[in-house]
């Protein structure tokens, strides 16, 4: 059954870290036969008392075990001290 991520950046430190990070993903999205189905870094808040997002991102996985096999992959390790050496991220799986 189709499952998909969410990746939410709450608070965005420092940036520096977003073009190496996005160059290096795609690959292991293709790994395990993920598709971005958005990504966004201008947020618009509609309803909540909540401060928008800095950037989301909405990803397409075969099942909820190709996306725990994508996050537990151990290249995506240093992708995720990364990222979280500048920001403050949710990452939420719906599957």
């Amino acid at each position: 059954m189709t499952a998909y991520v969410i990746g939410r950046v709450t608070k965005n430190h420092d940036p520096a870290w977003v073009a190496e990070y996005l160059e290096t993903i795609e690959p292991l999205f293709l790994r395990h036969g993920a598709k971005v189905i958005s990504r966004s870094f201008a947020v618009e808040k509609l309803e909540g008392t909540e401060s928008p997002s800095a950037a989301v991102v909405l990803i397409e996985f075969p099942s909820a075990e190709h996306a725990r096999a994508w996050y537990r992959d151990e290249d995506y390790a240093p992708l995720i001290r990364l990222r979280q050496s500048g920001s403050e991220t949710e990452i939420e799986l719906l599957g």
